[in-house]
């Protein structure tokens, strides 16, 4: 992969297939990572999720909004350490304003349609993080990075 256009085209695609990456935030000085059902917009710039509002990882950005978000294809094989790709996106998270709202929860369950009666609680919060660069590793040594503009 050496191009920006094939980067894109395999985050895309590890996208797709991945149905739960690792947030991590950061809470009282000390990192939290937090196993969430994710999704992806088409242009790459927003990963979207969902929790409630009563979540130690809601509570944590609330007070710090910077997050890192881990998405990869392992199967726990040694062969990963050749064929495994891993993708962290590092960017900032808000709760999904209502303007926006409709057409997120539309994309998020166009992925997740089992979590609809979760998602649509009162309790549930919508939220997005606004990438600002990936790195994405692969065959276990090689790393690209992709920065998008805001």
């Amino acid at each position: 992969m050496k191009s920006a256009w094939e980067m894109r085209k395999a985050l895309k695609d590890l996208f797709n297939a991945q149905h739960l990456g690792v947030l991590a935030t950061q809470g009282g000085g000390q990192p939290y990572s937090s196993l969430v059902a994710f999704a992806a917009t088409d242009d790459l710039k927003y990963l979207v999720f969902a929790t409630t509002r009563a979540t130690r990882k809601y509570a944590n950005l609330s007070s710090e909004s910077r997050v890192a978000m881990l998405i990869d294809n392992r199967t726990n094989q040694d062969s990963d350490f050749h064929n495994a790709m891993a993708v962290t996106a590092m960017g900032t998270a808000e709760e999904v304003k209502d303007s926006e709202k409709d057409q997120l929860v539309k994309r998020y369950l166009a992925k997740h349609p089992y979590l609809e009666g979760f998602v649509t609680a009162p309790t549930c919060a919508l939220l997005k993080v606004r990438v600002d660069k990936y790195y994405l590793v692969s065959r276990f040594q090689n790393v690209m990075e992709l920065h998008l503009k805001p």
